[in-house]
């Protein structure tokens, strides 16, 4: 089965994808048909994320290929405008910004709970001690 996937190159810890046709039998980063574009994750400023060539994409696509789950999403943002594409970017961004402020708010409740908590019990503690001074007194006074 021929299919339309990523293969890795770049440097460690800085990815690097080239988007190629390939026979299912043959290693992620082996053998290839054809490379049909490139995809950049790490892509920051003016670098290009992405090149891709939707005329050969669809090519593949008639001739029986099957997509990867990334590859479907890369070639729905291939086909955005521009404008579009940048929206969905600072969506994203946001959502994720949105989720650490509410991990963080989060941590912050526990431990607020957690020193109120504490300073409840710290009255109770000085009074279990005073209670246990008391009985070892009068326990000595018994004694004597």
């Amino acid at each position: 089965m021929v299919v339309v996937r990523l293969a890795k190159s770049g440097a460690k810890k800085n990815p690097y994808y080239f988007i190629t046709v390939a026979d299912s039998r043959k290693p992620r980063d082996g053998a290839f048909i054809e490379r049909l574009g490139f995809f950049n994750p790490s892509a920051k400023g003016s670098e290009e994320r992405m090149r891709f060539n939707l005329e050969r994409l669809d090519h593949w696509i008639s001739q029986g290929a099957q997509l990867s789950d990334k590859i479907q999403e890369l070639a729905k943002d291939a086909r955005m405008t521009p404008d579009e594409l940048q929206a969905k970017l600072d969506a994203k961004k946001d959502k994720r910004a949105q989720k650490r402020d509410a991990i963080k708010a989060k941590k912050v409740a526990e431990l607020e709970a957690q020193a109120k908590e504490e300073e409840a019990a710290a009255p109770a503690a000085e009074e279990e001690a005073a209670a246990e001074e008391a009985e070892e007194e009068s326990s000595d006074d018994e004694k004597k």
